[in-house]
């Protein structure tokens, strides 16, 4: 019988090497080097075999029956919009977020909600079935097809799986499962490798939907290898600070919807409730008469949310000046500052400029550029803009505004929620269907938007 033997695995990347280093030559972070042993070679290995016991087997594609991968909408139509349209049968959900920002409230509270459905069988290697119940009978989750098993063991799960046969599982968390066979430690590269390879195979071979929970670093990236986002379908990013309210899940990979999906929830004593229009939470405390703020119509995934654009520009202290910003992207702030001291004359080379996105959101598509650069001329020259405009658009290096995509749906929204004018790229108008009682104007320059914006 062929001896383990011993190697080291980055927890970050995955890179394996024969022996420790400090840094990972991949990713280039320090001190992230495990040591793991390798089991031999498993020569018995199956096939894909489905609980009934039939195989995988080649079809033609034209035959293949799409009968029994329905989707099943949940109650939480946020939650539906940013899976792109419910939970499709035998998918692979990666749920990750901060320590008690959530994760497990929003599942416990979707099981409920699939035990309507069909059998949902809810494994916990964190809590105890009385702390489920607990929690469950505070947000009012119950029901006959809603089955817990407090469990790390896979064998024991697996198991279990086979004697229920249910519709919907959910894992929490994929870092406290185990492989029985493995001798590497709980929360390892190869337990959750391995870990995750069997539920897969549980989801494809069975039609059985899983929900995962995933720890994150401290980076905010998932814990474990990387393989572990490409080998599931959907990876879901549950955000926001656990002190405030408010909580963002964000779709940054689906396989059956658009990425960059954005689904807004409000903590409450009873559980998560969704919020159907983001856009007023975010503009609900923005103060009248300030200078240095702008309003822009993002795109998230398919839905337009307006955010309030932030900036503070004061001269500078020490011999370079510092740029900030929260929310938002740093390169691109300081990219910006150069365009508007270089083609609108805004002296800034001497000036602290500290932005933020209001609200906690997070956005990195270009048509912000426009609201980015008005706020921050505004707080420059000590002028606001009106609190009725709305801004969109990119903005080029020699200083010209660029079209952005979905200009129709962006304005919509601003004027449903009471805005008067939109400032956008000249090159959207032609032929786009505006609507009406908002006032659009065309701008081709910078410095035509900032004498519109600033007077």
């Amino acid at each position: 019988m062929a001896k383990a033997r011993t190697q080291f695995i980055c927890s970050q990347c995955g890179f394996n090497s024969a022996r420790y280093l400090g840094r990972c030559p991949n990713c280039g972070q320090w001190g992230t080097f495990v040591e793991e042993k390798i089991q031999p070679e498993n020569t018995n290995r199956k096939a894909r075999v489905g609980l009934d016991g039939r195989a995988a087997k080649v079809e033609k594609i034209n035959e293949i029956s799409l009968e029994n991968t329905p989707k099943v909408a949940t109650q939480l139509q946020e939650l539906n919009r940013v899976l792109g349209g419910g939970v499709v049968a035998g998918t692979l959900i990666l749920i990750g977020g901060d320590p008690g920002i959530g994760k497990s409230t929003l599942l416990l509270q979707v099981s409920g909600q699939l035990a309507h459905a069909g059998k949902v069988l809810y494994v916990t290697g964190e809590e105890s079935a009385s702390q489920i119940k607990l929690r469950a009978d505070r947000l009012h989750v119950g029901g006959e097809d809603f089955y817990l098993y407090p469990e790390t063991d896979m064998t024991a799960i697996k198991k279990q799986v086979e004697e229920l046969k249910p519709d919907f599982l959910v894992i929490d968390s994929v870092q406290t499962m185990q492989e029985p066979d493995l001798s590497s430690a709980i929360g390892s590269v190869s337990q959750i490798r391995e870990v995750t390879a069997d539920l897969l195979q549980l989801a494809k071979t069975n039609n059985i939907s899983i929900f995962i929970v995933g720890h994150v670093t401290k980076d905010g990236a998932i814990a474990g290898p990387k393989i572990l986002e490409h080998m599931v379908d959907t990876v879901l990013y549950f955000e926001g600070d656990r002190h405030y309210k408010y909580r963002i899940l964000r779709a940054v990979k689906n396989r059956f919807g658009a990425t960059n999906e954005l689904g807004i929830f409000e903590m409450r004593d009873r559980g998560l409730v969704e919020v159907a229009n983001p856009s007023e939470i975010f503009l609900e405390e923005r103060l009248a008469g300030a200078t240095g703020s702008a309003i822009v119509v993002a795109l998230e995934g398919s839905r337009p949310i307006l955010v309030e654009l932030q900036a503070l520009v004061t001269p500078s202290v020490f011999g370079n000046a510092q740029r900030t910003a929260s929310g938002l992207d740093r390169n691109r702030v300081s990219l910006i500052m150069a365009v508007l001291e270089k083609r609108a004359g805004l002296l800034l080379q001497n000036q602290d400029a500290y932005l933020k996105a209001a609200g906690g959101v997070k956005l990195d598509e270009p048509a912000i550029d426009l609201a980015v650069a008005v706020a921050i001329a505004s707080s420059y020259r000590d002028k606001e803009s009106r609190p009725s405009d709305v801004f969109i658009g990119e903005i080029g290096l020699t200083g010209e505004i660029r079209s952005v995509a979905d200009i129709e749906s962006r304005l919509k929204e601003a004027r449903k929620l009471g805005f008067q004018r939109a400032i956008v790229p000249k090159n959207n108008l032609s032929g786009a269907e505006l609507p009406e009682g908002l006032q659009v104007l065309g701008v081709t320059t910078l410095k035509e938007a900032l004498h519109i914006a600033l007077g």
